[in-house]
């Protein structure tokens, strides 16, 4: 019955449901999106090791600094060696890092004729490969004995090595990095990339030997220490180690909170839960909204059913049919008008995913079963909630007016 009654009303019937097609769709296109960015981010922090801890002066992100925070000591190159000496450490490396920015003019290096702008000048330790696992494409990382002379060497990432190399071998070759010239002596692989199929802003990145940089860029005191140690299993007990070994040295009072701030791939995770919340929270809005409207639909549409129908019930409540049959059929009814709005959506939403999934952007979309499932579930709540109605209606009407009804 519920199927005779859709074919009889096809463009009726395809209106009503258009709000649960909408609602559903929208669900499962944002939902992919997010999903396929969530795995994405999730690669991408794995890759950045489960036994790494970040140590700044100021929180990572999400937190304007006060005038309190902007007071606290810098971090030293001393305190990452001291950090070396904990039981779990294995290494560890302190980073200074100079970004000129993309003004008109600003030119980070040249090589015949080739610039490039945006790079990130870091200066580091040697202990550098062994922290953030960095691969070589091309040469070496610089030594300590040339991060002791200040050498004028360099390794250049992936993107910044293109820019002004191309594909060719860049070891051996000097750069123009300011006001002097530098021998490219590596070149770091590709990193991944969190977002999507773009660029990582750390491929351009021209890392220098930490005595270098200082010489480059004695300005930069602000330094962020990285330090792995041994196991995850001991992640809690190397963090308070750190902790502990970094308030004597900077002298923190006993009932004084820490000046410095500790934070490692869960903390990237958590961050980032935070800021989809907010996308999730829009996503089952809209879909609300469609769903609803859908709803309002589908009664509307089933209650001018009860009335054209109004003799055809008479009828079958005269030769035997019960108030429960009756509530059945035009529940049922609703409930398949929606489902199928439903399966609609589904196959809307997933087309739209395969399209964003194409784009030239490369943004990252994956259908999620769960909130495909939820799409599902739902237009089938919304038949049966707002089916219930006109069910009611056409169940308790009298057999008597209803045969009388012209």
């Amino acid at each position: 019955m519920a199927l005779d009654m859709l074919r009889t009303n096809k463009m009726r019937s395809g209106l009503t449901v258009l709000g649960i097609v909408i609602g559903v769709a929208t669900v499962i296109s944002i939902s992919s999106v997010v999903n396929g960015i969530n795995n994405r981010v999730s690669g991408f922090i794995n890759s950045l090791g489960s036994n790494v801890f970040w140590i700044g002066r100021l929180p990572i992100i999400g937190v304007r600094p006060t005038a309190e925070l902007l007071a606290r000591k810098m971090l030293t190159v001393d305190d990452a060696k001291a950090l070396r000496a904990l039981p779990h450490v294995i290494t560890t490396d302190a980073e200074g890092v100079y970004i000129k920015g993309f003004q008109v003019g600003n030119v980070s290096a040249r090589y015949q004729g080739n610039k490039v702008a945006g790079s990130i000048l870091a200066g580091d330790f040697p202990e550098v490969m062994d922290v953030t696992e960095l691969t070589m494409l091309q040469g070496r990382m610089f030594t300590d004995a040339e991060d002791a002379r200040a050498a004028h060497v360099v390794v250049l990432g992936h993107d910044t090595w293109q820019e002004l190399f191309g594909d060719a071998p860049a070891v051996g070759k000097d750069v123009a990095i300011e006001s002097g010239l530098y021998t490219v002596i590596g070149v770091l692989d590709k990193r991944k990339q969190p977002f999507g199929s773009g660029k990582n802003p750390r491929d351009n990145i021209i890392l220098f030997p930490f005595g270098t940089f200082h010489n480059l860029h004695p300005e930069i005191t602000d330094l962020t220490l990285i330090v792995k140690y041994d196991s995850p299993t001991n992640k809690n007990l190397v963090e308070e180690e750190i902790r502990e070994l970094l308030r004597i040295r900077r002298k923190v009072h006993v009932d004084k909170p820490d000046d410095f701030e500790i934070f490692g791939p869960d903390s990237l995770s958590r961050l980032w839960n935070q800021l989809t919340e907010g996308l999730v929270i829009f996503m089952i809005a809209v879909s609300s909204v469609g769903l609803m409207v859908g709803g309002v639909g589908v009664m509307n549409i089933m209650l001018v059913s009860v009335t054209e129908r109004t003799r055809e019930i008479g009828v079958r409540k005269a030769i035997g049919a019960t108030r429960r049959t009756i509530l059945t059929q035009f529940t049922s009814e609703a409930v398949t008008l929606c489902s199928i709005g439903g399966i609609v959506g589904i196959l809307v939403g997933a087309i739209i995913t395969w399209i964003v999934y194409l784009l030239p952007i490369g943004l990252p979309a994956t259908l999620s079963t769960m909130w495909v499932l939820i799409g599902f579930g739902s237009s089938c709540a919304i038949g049966l909630l707002f089916g219930i109605y006109p069910a009611w209606k056409a169940a308790n009407l009298d057999p008597i007016e209803a045969l009388r009804y012209e």
